[in-house]
C-alpha cells in the first residue's frame, strides 16, 4: 500500500464523520464547556457547520449544552464507556502479550489477582516442552509476603494495612528465605514502591526466584500482578523493562493513561537479600 493510500485509509469516508470526530477530540481536551466561537476556531469549521453537527450530537446525548452557545462531552460516552470497561476481562488483554513476553525471554509468565490474604493464579504463558518445574498452576495460591505478585499488592497497602496483614496471617515462612517479620516486610516493600518490581527470592520455593510488575485498570488501581519466575541462577535482571512494558500495555489496554514510572535496570537487591 502507498503511504498516501495509507493515510487516506486511516480518515473516514463520510466527511461529516470526521468533522463529528474533530469537534469531539476538541470537547475532550477540556473539563469545562467550550464556546461555539472557540470550537470553530479550532477545528477551522465554519458556525454554522459546527452548531449544526453538534445539536445533531447533542440529541444523542453524545454532546451537552449546559448554557446558551456552549458545550462539553454528554453522559453517553460514558454510559458507552462503562459498557466496553465490563467487557474488558484482565485475563484475555493480558494473554496476547503474556505470550509475547515469554518468547521474549522463554521463561514462564503468570498472571495473579488478589484474594484476601493470598494471590491467585489465573493465567500463564509457558511451553509444555521446556521441562521447567516452576511453572504455577492456575488456580494455585500463595501468601502474599512470599511472592512477588503479593508483594504488589502489599506496597499497594497503607503501613495500617500492612500491619493488619502481619498481625492475621503471623507472616508464615516457607524455606529460610522468607520474610517472617514485620520490619523486614516492611522495608521490602519500600523497595517495591521504589522501583515499581517486586520479587521472591526463593521465598515461596527454593531454587525458584521471580520479579513482577503491576497492572492498572483506568482508574490507577492495581487489579493484578504480572509474573517472571525462573530458577534461582538464572533470572535475568535484563528482562525487568521487557516486563515493565508489557504491564504498560495491558494496563493501557484497561483504560490506564497515566505515564507510569519505569524500574530500574540495576538491581537493588544483592543475591543474599530477599526478592520477590
Amino acid at each position: 500500500m502507498k503511504k498516501d493510500d495509507l493515510s487516506a485509509s486511516a480518515k473516514p469516508s463520510v466527511q461529516v464523520l470526521e468533522r463529528m470526530f474533530t469537534l469531539i477530540d476538541v470537547l475532550a481536551s477540556r473539563e469545562e464547556a467550550v464556546s461555539l466561537k472557540e470550537i470553530s476556531e479550532r477545528t477551522g469549521l465554519h458556525p454554522s457547520t459546527t452548531h449544526r453537527i453538534l445539536n445533531d450530537l447533542a440529541l444523542g446525548r453524545f454532546v451537552d449544552r449546559p448554557e446558551s452557545g456552549s458545550y462539553r462531552l454528554g453522559m453517553r460516552f460514558l454510559e458507552l464507556g462503562n459498557l466496553v470497561k465490563a467487557r474488558l476481562n484482565v485475563r484475555e488483554v493480558a494473554l496476547p502479550p503474556m505470550r509475547q513476553l515469554y518468547k521474549l525471554i522463554q521463561q514462564p509468565v503468570s498472571l495473579s489477582v488478589r484474594q484476601g490474604d493470598e494471590i491467585v493464579y489465573v493465567e500463564r504463558a509457558y511451553s509444555e516442552r521446556s521441562g521447567m518445574q516452576v511453572v504455577r498452576a492456575i488456580g494455585g495460591h500463595a501468601p502474599l509476603h512470599l511472592t512477588s505478585n503479593g508483594k504488589l499488592f502489599l506496597a499497594a497497602d497503607d503501613s495500617q494495612q500492612v500491619r493488619a496483614y502481619a498481625t492475621r496471617t503471623g507472616l508464615p515462612g516457607k524455606t529460610h528465605f522468607s520474610i517472617t517479620q514485620l520490619g523486614e516486610l516492611e522495608h521490602e516493600l519500600e523497595k517495591v514502591r521504589r522501583y515499581g518490581i517486586a520479587r521472591d527470592n526463593e521465598e515461596l520455593e527454593l531454587g525458584v526466584r521471580c520479579m513482577a510488575a503491576g497492572i492498572h485498570d483506568d482508574q490507577n488501581k492495581l487489579i493484578a500482578g504480572l509474573s517472571i519466575s525462573a530458577p534461582a541462577d538464572r533470572l535475568d535482571e535484563s528482562w525487568a523493562p521487557k516486563l515493565q512494558a508489557t504491564v504498560q500495555e495491558i494496563s493501557e489496554a484497561l483504560g490506564y493513561s497515566r505515564q507510569r514510572p519505569s524500574a530500574s535496570t540495576a538491581s537493588p537487591y544483592s543475591r543474599s537479600q530477599h526478592q520477590d
